[in-house]
C-alpha cells in the first residue's frame, strides 16, 4: 500500500516551508534580538530588541516572555503596492469600462502559490487591484499576504483606493462601432489612447453634474458618484496605471482638472523624464520592477519604455512620494528587496529606500498606522535578515507575519528561492 502526499504537503516542501508551518503553531510571543534594527521610524537601534506579543509589537528593548531569535538585522515586514495576484479578465467587469463599484476582494485567489513566495521574500502586506482592463476598474484592498484563509481575517483595509488606467490598456480588444461589423460586448469605444481619457473624465463630470443639478441616477450609478467624490474629498487615493510619457502628462492633467488629492501614478516607467510636473501636480510614484534591459515591456501595447535606474532617486531629490514593486512575480530579480537594492545603486540613499518598501506605501494607502515601521503598538510584521538588508551578500532569513514565525531562521537551508 502506497501512502499518498496531499498536493498542499508536496507544495510545502518544494517551497520549503515546513519548518515555517510547524513554527506558526508555536508560541506568538518573541524576542527578536538583533544587531541593527531599521525601523523606518527614526534612526537605527544598535544591539537592539523587539519584543512581541500577542501579534503586536510590545517593546523595542527589555525583556520578554517569548522565545528568543537571533539575527544580523531586523527591518519591517514590505508593503507591495503593485502586487498581481488575481484571477485576471475574471477579476474587472468588462461590460463596462467604468467598473467603479466593483471591489477586487470578490475576485481574489487567496490559495495563490504567489502570495507563499511573496511572503517568503519579505512582503507581508499587499495592495490587491483590478486587473487593467477597465479605464476605471474599481476598488482595491489592502491584505496581508499570509494567515487565515478568509479574506476577513487577512484584510487591512477594504476599499482602500480606487484603481483606473491611461494609455492603451483599456482599449485594446475595443472595435469601433460599425454597421457592417460584428457586435459584441467589445464593439464599443474607447479605442485610442484619447478615448480612453475621455471615459475617465466623462465619469467625473457625470459624477459633478448629478450633483450639481440634482439628475436622477439608478442605485448602482450613485454608489459610483459617491465613490468618486470620495476620492476628489482625499477620503480615498486613486491609484492609476500611467507606464508611458504621455500618460503621464494625461494623469497629471486630470488630476489638476478635477483636483483630485491623493493620487499614485503606478507602474510609472518613464515618470522621470518628467519628474518636474509629477511633483508640481502633487502626485506620488510607484515605480515598477527594474528591467535587466534598461526597457519595461508593456503586453497590452507590444511596446516598450524607457526606464532609468536613478529614477528613485531622482524622486527622493525633489521630495516625491516614491514606492517600490516587486509584483510577486517568479523573477528572482523583481524582488522588492532586490528592487530596493537596485534603487541604492540608482543613488537612492538607503534609509530612503527602506521607506520606498514600507512606510511610504503605507502611507499612500493609509495603513501606516497598523503597519510599514517597527513601533510599539502597530502589528508585528518583521524580516530577519542574515546581514545589511538589501546588500547583494544579504538575504531574507525569517519573517514573522502578526506575531506567527511563518519563516524561521533557525531552520534556514541556505536557498532563498
Amino acid at each position: 500500500m502506497y501512502a499518498t502526499l496531499s498536493p498542499l504537503l508536496v507544495a510545502a516542501s518544494i517551497l520549503g516551508l515546513g519548518a515555517a508551518s510547524s513554527a506558526q503553531d508555536g508560541p506568538d510571543d518573541w524576542v527578536v534580538e538583533a544587531d541593527m534594527i531599521y525601523t523606518a521610524a527614526g534612526d537605527p537601534i544598535e544591539d537592539g530588541r523587539v519584543v512581541v506579543s500577542d501579534g503586536k509589537i510590545a517593546a523595542l528593548g527589555g525583556s520578554g516572555s517569548g522565545d528568543t531569535l537571533r539575527v544580523t538585522a531586523v527591518t519591517p515586514g514590505f508593503v507591495d503596492l503593485g502586487i498581481s495576484i488575481d484571477t485576471g479578465a475574471l477579476s474587472v467587469e468588462q461590460t463596462t469600462e467604468t467598473a467603479i463599484t466593483s471591489r477586487v476582494a470578490d475576485s481574489l485567489d487567496l490559495f495563490s502559490y504567489r502570495w507563499t513566495r511573496a511572503l517568503r521574500h519579505g512582503v507581508t502586506t499587499a495592495l490587491a487591484s483590478p486587473a487593467d482592463y477597465d479605464v476605471i476598474g474599481g476598488l482595491c484592498t489592502v491584505l496581508k499576504t499570509g494567515g487565515g484563509s478568509d479574506l476577513a481575517s487577512r484584510e487591512v483595509k477594504a476599499d482602500a483606493c480606487l484603481r483606473a488606467s491611461l494609455g492603451p490598456q483599456p482599449s485594446t480588444g475595443n472595435r469601433t462601432p460599425s454597421p457592417f461589423g460584428e457586435v459584441s460586448i467589445y464593439t464599443r469605444r474607447p479605442t485610442t489612447r484619447m478615448g480612453v481619457e475621455w471615459v475617465f473624465r466623462k465619469a467625473y463630470y457625470d459624477a459633478l453634474n448629478a450633483k450639481r443639478f440634482g439628475l436622477e441616477a439608478t442605485p448602482e450609478q450613485e454608489a459610483g458618484f459617491e465613490v468618486l467624490a470620495k476620492t476628489l474629498r482625499g477620503e480615498l487615493p486613486v491609484i492609476v496605471r500611467t507606464v508611458a510619457t504621455q500618460d503621464v502628462h494625461t494623469a497629471a492633467f486630470l488630476k489638476q482638472e478635477f483636483g483630485i488629492p491623493r493620487m499614485i501614478l503606478a507602474d510609472a516607467a518613464e515618470a522621470w523624464k518628467e519628474a518636474d510636473l509629477v511633483k508640481a501636480c502633487g502626485a506620488a510614484v510607484l515605480l515598477p520592477p527594474a528591467p535587466r534591459e534598461g526597457r519595461v515591456k508593456d503586453r497590452f501595447a507590444n511596446d516598450t519604455y524607457l526606464f532609468a535606474l536613478d529614477a528613485a532617486a531622482r524622486f527622493h531629490e525633489l521630495g516625491v512620494p516614491i514606492a517600490l514593486t516587486g509584483h510577486a512575480t517568479a523573477d528572482p530579480e523583481a524582488t522588492l528587496a532586490r528592487q530596493a537594492g537596485l534603487a541604492m545603486r540608482g543613488g537612492l540613499p538607503f534609509e530612503a529606500a527602506l521607506e520606498a518598501v514600507t512606510i511610504a506605501p503605507a502611507r499612500m494607502v493609509g495603513v501606516d498606522d497598523r503597519v510599514g515601521s517597527i513601533e510599539v503598538g502597530k502589528d508585528a510584521d518583521l524580516v530577519l535578515w542574515n546581514g545589511t538588508p538589501f546588500e547583494l551578500t544579504s538575504r531574507v532569513v525569517g519573517v514573522i507575519l502578526d506575531g506567527h514565525l511563518v519563516l524561521d531562521p533557525r531552520a534556514a537551508s541556505g536557498d532563498d528561492e
